[in-house]
């Protein structure tokens, strides 16, 4: 079995990493995957490795009408594309915050997140051979776990089957056909409850039965399930694996509109302390850039490229993770810290380089930049 399946592979190199906890992100993209479901992609101006257990989920903090509201979301992306993450959001007739996302969120805007949390994962349920079931916008998950073992070249064998309103409603379609086409360890089920009219499909129809389940997985009592979807439809499926004598220990669900109470207060105290954090007064510092002539205020502890960002100051910048050396940049003086990845030499550190991609700003500085 590939050892892509377990945590241990979560850590391949000592940088910034994602924990659990509240962080600031900016939306880099917006992506149209159906007509009523958008793609939203998240990184950080610093950049931040989001490692994550594929099939967790993040908490949004939003403001709407002037109040607070806390909103979960299942990871859709991999791990294994890490200095970014994404959700993938239904519109849903009524919902506050699906609407507000879809009407208003776009490319730049910041929030914040919390998490990443969740039981729900493929990396505490490592197996040989998968069965992914889902549901509408519940296929996000299971997505998030198939683009890992795709990504990772596992030799999990995966029978993805996925069950949508109809073909205009199937969620990653194009993706999954692409990654169904290049390897032979996962084979791709598509089931529609209904076509529209004038809508071609060849496809499976109706909804998932004992019948379909015995020609899409076969050896489906040999397989790990994970399960994900409307709560209609993970019963549904929970009833009929339970009647034909499936192991149950093997089978994991979680609902998309279900994420247990403990991680919301959570993230709402970790919205409490930085609303009471903001409200402390701030030591602001100065950072001169003297060969460009510019100078900013920034709060103390400021990364050293973002302070040159706020300057209108463009530092070369490759890898961002203090590896290359490209963000190189000479102290003439002032306090700083550098946590760095083998970018920069002990001699240049000795003469007052500092790599500004992996610096935080501790008080003044002049930088000959």
């Amino acid at each position: 079995m590939s050892n892509f399946n377990t945590s241990d592979f979560l850590n391949p190199m000592q940088t910034v990493t994602w924990a659990n906890g509240r962080h600031e992100v900016r939306c880099v993209k917006v992506i149209a995957e159906t007509h009523d479901v958008t793609t939203f992609t998240f990184a950080m101006s610093q950049p931040v490795l989001f490692f994550f257990k594929p099939g967790q989920f993040v908490t949004l903090e939003l403001e709407i009408d002037g109040e607070r509201i806390m909103r979960s979301y299942t990871i859709s992306s991999s791990p294994s594309i890490p200095y970014s993450f994404s959700i993938t959001v239904k519109r849903v007739a009524g919902g506050v915050v699906s609407n507000w996302l879809h009407d208003n969120l776009k490319s730049g805007d910041q929030i914040a997140v919390h998490g990443p949390v969740g039981q729900f994962n493929c990396m505490d349920f490592p197996a040989d051979k998968v069965l992914l079931l889902s549901g509408g916008v519940g296929i996000t998950p299971v997505m998030s776990m198939a683009r890992w073992w795709f990504d990772t070249d596992s030799e999990v064998d995966m029978i993805f089957a996925h069950s949508a309103r109809s073909p205009k409603d199937i969620i990653y379609a194009r993706e999954l056909d692409f990654m169904s086409t290049r390897i032979d360890n996962l084979q791709v089920h598509l089931i529609c409850e209904d076509t529209n009219v004038g809508e071609a499909w060849s496809g499976y129809r109706g909804y998932l039965n004992e019948h379909m389940l015995s020609l899409i997985a076969p050896d489906f009592m040999e397989r790990e399930v994970f399960c994900c979807g409307p709560e209609p439809y993970m019963r549904a499926v929970k009833a009929m694996l339970q009647a034909l004598g499936f192991d149950m220990d093997r089978y994991h669900e979680e609902s998309f509109g279900e994420v247990p109470v403990k991680d919301v207060k959570q993230a709402e105290k970790h919205a409490d302390a930085a609303e009471l954090e903001n409200q402390q007064p701030k030591e602001m510092v100065t950072v001169n850039f003297t060969d460009a002539g510019k100078e900013v205020q920034v709060e103390v502890g400021t990364n050293l490229n973002q302070a040159a960002v706020d300057a209108g100051v463009n530092i070369a910048k490759a890898c961002g993770v203090g590896i290359c050396g490209a963000c190189r940049v000479q102290v003439v003086s002032g306090e700083r810290t550098m946590t760095q990845n083998g970018g920069i030499s002990d001699e240049e550190i000795e003469a007052g380089y500092v790599l500004s991609c992996c610096t935080t700003v501790d008080g003044d500085m002049v930088i000959d930049y």
